[in-house]
């Protein structure tokens, strides 16, 4: 399960890919590491277009997974279960978005005999990682973030993306699943406009010749 990948590129990029219209992001840090329960980049439908915004990096969670009803929601990073009705009420074009990023990782299986913790494996398109996007939702939700000790009450903007069987190159990293990401025009307009029946296709894995891991 991806929870760390990384965006070093500019504005105008993300702009020029996705083709925005509106940019209410600020200044964008030329090199982000993104956690979960944390701020980043994406671009979602709006009335007036495409808006390149930053938002928190976890959807709410489902409630008979929270540890108590009024205990703080760190979010679900990755959303594999699209059938699920927690998740379905999000698939409209008007709740989806594209997640931009040049690199993600994942933690290998099995813990370095020397540190004694699992390393983390980064994967990008190719050694100059360039940009493509993860294919999201988001969400606006009000309730508390964070956790018992840094609790934050209030209205949160929300994201997260879609995961689906690994590639080859991921699989011997992380059996269980990879993000689900777009690379061209085409797709990302498909993401972002066409009716669910459509546009979950997309929900695959990325070909084993367009993935490579990283130093």
């Amino acid at each position: 399960m991806c929870n760390l990948y990384n965006v070093t590129t500019n504005q105008q990029a993300i702009r020029d890919i996705v083709d925005v219209m509106q940019d209410s992001l600020g200044n964008l840090e030329p090199a982000l590491n993104v956690y979960p329960d944390r701020p980043a980049p994406v671009v979602r439908n709006t009335q007036a277009g495409r808006e390149l915004a930053r938002l928190t990096w976890g959807m709410p969670t489902p409630p008979q997974f929270l540890k108590a009803p009024d205990a703080p929601d760190t979010g679900v990073t990755n959303i594999r279960n699209t059938s699920s009705p927690h998740w379905r009420r999000w698939l409209g074009v008007e709740n989806r978005c594209v997640v931009p990023a040049t690199a993600f990782s994942e933690y290998g299986q099995q813990p370095d005999p020397a540190i004694k913790r699992k390393p983390l494996h980064w994967f990008a398109l190719d050694d100059t990682r360039p940009l493509f996007v993860f294919a999201g939702i988001w969400t606006l939700w009000r309730g508390t973030r964070g956790s018992g000790r840094t609790p934050r009450p209030g209205d949160h903007e929300l994201f997260a993306f879609l995961t689906c069987e690994p590639n080859e190159v991921v699989k011997p990293i992380h059996l269980k699943a990879m993000p689900v990401i777009l690379t061209t025009q085409d797709e990302i307009d498909m993401w972002l406009t066409a009716d669910w029946r459509i546009a979950q296709a997309l929900q695959r894995p990325l070909s084993d010749d367009q993935l490579i891991l990283v130093e």
